[in-house]
């Protein structure tokens, strides 16, 4: 698949929002700020998130209230599912951001991402 654009997913309690669910908390401005920058230079935002229901149409508005909106919601893009001819359950993403991120680092040792 050939594409000119970056595709983030991002999370929503405690990454978007510092929240406990399924109650809505403060925002994460310098994340919203930079996923705001991102979709004006073009890339793709996914919501990828455990809420449903209620508390995911109360997430989406509050996503929105601050300026946000996306290409997918707990979803793949439909391109991506074009591409593969099937919509797995793992988002297809380059970036995903998340407050349980991990990684392990030149030395070996497990590495948590702050957001």
């Amino acid at each position: 698949m050939e594409k000119n654009y970056t595709i983030y997913a991002v999370d929503f309690d405690n990454t978007l929002c510092y929240s406990t669910w399924p109650e809505l908390g403060d925002p994460n401005i310098l994340l919203i700020e930079y996923l705001l920058k991102e979709k004006a230079a073009g890339n793709k935002l996914i919501l990828w998130t455990c809420r449903a229901g209620k508390p995911l149409s109360d997430a989406i508005k509050w996503c929105r209230d601050y300026g946000l909106t996306f290409d997918a919601i707990n979803d793949n893009l439909p391109e991506v599912v074009e591409f593969y001819g099937n919509n797995s359950r793992k988002i297809t993403c380059d970036i995903y951001i998340d407050d349980r991120n991990a990684y392990i680092d030149p030395d070996g040792k497990l590495q948590g991402v702050a957001i």
